[in-house]
């Protein structure tokens, strides 16, 4: 190998040719002119030719130092990159998070391999929760909770507010029409809690006197939504969970109408987790993707029904009017 040139003169003479005097390089080295005037006249030594033409107020490149520079420029951009590479902190390794399940099985699983792929190092562990034990577990580094973001001594950011409205297959619409909100009472309704979330869209609907038909009771939103997906009947989706399900066209939404949920989801973790690599990255990603998310299914519906040529009595709520009804948190 060549013997190359010491690098204290290289870096004087790139900073020199770049700035187009020897003070200014001298103030970004924090040297004096001197030093800077010497390192290059080192360097034209060392390479027995002159690069510089002097005797203008702002120097000029020789042919010799023309052709070195790009080279040296390049050389100590790669240094650079190579170092900041080498400071970057690590992102390999395991991380656990624990997931409201509705969110879990219906928006991240399907953009997990977005982070996957960019983070190949990372191994991920899922658990399909809403508890906010969870916060104080060792065993998880990162949760999504659907509540009121109140869990002391945690880190918690506000991910996404929601918008709660109903849900159904274009199959079973095919076959039993919602012309008006009064035929809700031929369909079965399914519930992701007690009950008090149908209530809150019934209640803004002005339609808490019509006859109930079937009801059946599931333990999160994501059960519910998944007896909708097969036609069974009518579920709660919201603007998070069933955005992706809307856009495909497997389920629509029949009426104009939404009320905004009581609680939302959350980002949360120890505070000692929150500034591991591993656990930053994730955290990043998760607010980076949520701006991909279909910010209004109910648009993709009205569209599809307009191609069917149905008219439905749609009934518009009090200009977004406060729900006092209060909710458990279900969107689980």
């Amino acid at each position: 190998m060549s013997r190359l040139p010491p690098l204290n003169p290289l870096r004087a003479f790139e900073a020199t040719a770049r700035r187009g005097a020897v003070s200014a390089a001298a103030r970004e080295l924090n040297v004096t002119h001197g030093a800077v005037s010497h390192q290059i006249r080192a360097l034209e030594e060392s390479l027995g030719t002159t690069l510089f033409e002097r005797g203008g107020k702002r120097l000029k490149l020789t042919p010799q130092g023309a052709l070195l520079l790009p080279a040296v420029t390049n050389a100590f951009g790669e240094i650079a990159a190579a170092t900041a590479l080498m400071r970057q902190p690590e992102t390999r390794g395991d991380l656990t998070i624990a997931c409201v399940p509705a969110l879990l099985s219906l928006w991240l699983i399907p953009r997990l391999n977005t982070f996957t792929d960019q983070f190949p190092g990372v191994r991920i562990t899922l658990i399909a929760s809403n508890d906010p034990d969870n916060l104080r577990s060792l065993d998880t580094d990162v949760s999504m909770l659907y509540g009121d973001g109140n869990w002391p001594d945690c880190w918690t950011r506000l991910w996404s507010y929601l918008q709660l409205f109903p849900v159904a297959s274009p199959t079973l619409l095919n076959s039993r029409p919602l012309r008006s909100i009064r035929d809700l009472a031929d369909h079965t309704l399914f519930h992701g809690d007690d009950g008090r979330e149908w209530n809150t869209w019934l209640s803004a609907a002005d339609a808490l006197e019509i006859g109930r038909g079937r009801q059946h009771f599931m333990s999160d939103a994501r059960l519910s939504t998944e007896a909708a997906l097969h036609g069974q009947g009518i579920a709660l989706g919201d603007t998070i969970t069933a955005s992706n399900l809307i856009a495909r066209g497997e389920l629509v939404v029949p009426f104009d109408l939404s009320v905004p949920a009581n609680d939302a989801f959350y980002v949360a973790c120890r505070q000692s987790a929150r500034q591991t690599p591993i656990v930053k990255v994730f955290i990043d990603w998760l607010f980076a993707a949520l701006e991909e998310t279909l910010p209004e299914p109910q648009a993709n519906a009205r569209k599809l029904l307009r191609g069917r040529g149905r008219t439905t009595d749609t009934p518009t709520p009090a200009k977004n009017r406060s729900l006092s009804t209060p909710m458990r948190k279900t969107r689980a």
